[in-house]
């Protein structure tokens, strides 16, 4: 504990984190890597239905674009909310706000990985 939080009676942890401990989008992404479509079964990052992260300047709030594989999708509420859950495990994130977008439509031969299209037959 640094001098100033002990003098405090702070913990350090409660201090405002450096730049170099800010979220940054790919660290999000490497979070959110694990969030696996149950109909897929590959992970959401991998099938390229993250759009975007957006991380404030001080790494409070996360704002996550993402789709879903089609309009009637019937997980989509169950997705949404499993990368929420993620995105508020990114330490010092405070507020995470997911949204859904459709445009461009998803197009896994356009916006997979290389990984999740061999697994999809993708050739």
């Amino acid at each position: 504990m640094s001098d100033d939080a002990a003098a405090k009676g702070t913990p350090e942890a409660a201090a405002p984190a450096s730049g170099a401990d800010l979220p940054t989008e790919a660290s999000v992404l490497e979070t959110l890597r694990p969030v696996i479509d149950p109909e897929l079964h590959l992970s959401i990052v991998d099938l390229g239905l993250i759009y975007g992260v957006d991380v404030s300047p001080d790494g409070k709030r996360i704002e996550v674009r993402m789709t879903l594989t089609g309009p009637g999708c019937p997980i989509g509420p169950e997705l949404m909310a499993a990368v929420d859950r993620a995105a508020r495990g990114v330490p010092g994130v405070e507020d995470v706000d997911v949204r859904l977008v459709w445009d461009p439509p998803w197009d896994p031969v356009k916006m997979a990985s290389e990984t999740a299209k061999e697994a999809l037959g993708i050739w």
